[in-house]
């Protein structure tokens, strides 16, 4: 399926590893030109050279954190430098800590809200002008199954991530008619460094062994399995199409049949 990708831009945030790294090569491969975006340099490298060398694709590693509006506009600002106006944004950050209610200061909340929800807001309002004046663009938040069933003790990443559906099915609504469209993904259990870290985390308050609390979080999975990032990122880059150019507005669970919900 030609999925009629081949030459747009696309930026891709935290994409050293997990699935921003995997959005980014599946997009590379649809032959697209990717950004790839994240605070750690080394792992950054890496993951460029691995997209080029699995797809000959043109790849622009930068240097940022999500959380500061200056890197932020250096990013946008480097992508229109090397390969014009971002026609395919993913927004993507890692997760804020893990805890309860009373764990949280404000401090806490306002730095969760910065990582998660700013950042989109940030690089969205950056890139959406140009997407207007084309009359194309594609923008896809990676969020969590959280947002259509809040899980335990990550209370900060269950508020702020639920923000950022809220503000994108608004933004969807908005620039429809433009030829814009904003969906969110959500990624249920998935093997990734963060679920990795949710599963110490779990172990430690439980007592467990990590391998033991990974195999319960597997148990409640109807699919028998942890998903792989790259059946997460097929999804991102099908939203990213002109086949999915009908599609707006939507938040897209890839669970395994996790979400017990009927929409």
């Amino acid at each position: 399926m030609d999925l009629g990708i081949k030459g747009k831009v696309a930026l891709v945030a935290a994409a050293s590893k997990g699935l921003g790294k995997a959005s980014a090569l599946e997009l590379a491969r649809e032959g697209a030109r990717v950004v790839i975006a994240a605070r750690g340099e080394e792992d950054l490298m890496a993951a460029a050279d691995e997209i080029r060398g699995a797809t000959g694709a043109e790849v622009l590693p930068v240097r940022a954190d999500v959380t500061a509006l200056a890197d932020i506009e250096a990013l946008v600002r480097a992508a229109q430098d090397a390969f014009g106006d971002v026609d395919i944004l993913v927004n993507n950050a890692g997760g804020p800590r893990p805890g309860t209610f009373t764990d949280m200061s404000d401090e806490d909340w306002l730095a969760a809200l910065n990582l998660n929800l700013m950042s989109t807001v940030r690089l969205t309002r950056l890139v959406l002008q140009g997407m207007q004046q084309r009359g194309w663009g594609r923008i896809i938040n990676l969020t969590s199954i959280s947002v259509k069933q809040p899980l335990p003790n990550i209370i900060l990443s269950n508020a702020a991530r639920s923000a950022v559906v809220a503000m994108a099915k608004t933004l969807a609504l908005q620039v429809a008619a433009d030829g814009i469209t904003v969906n969110n993904v959500c990624p249920g259990t998935i093997l990734t460094d963060r679920v990795r870290s949710l599963v110490a985390n779990t172990a430690q308050q439980q007592g467990i062994t990590q391998e033991e609390a990974l195999a319960a979080m597997q148990a409640d999975i109807p699919a028998g399995r942890i998903g792989r990032p790259e059946e997460l990122a097929a999804l991102v880059a099908f939203l990213a199409s002109d086949r999915a150019a009908y599609i707006t507005g939507a938040t897209i669970q890839v669970d395994g049949g996790v979400y017990r919900g009927l929409l």
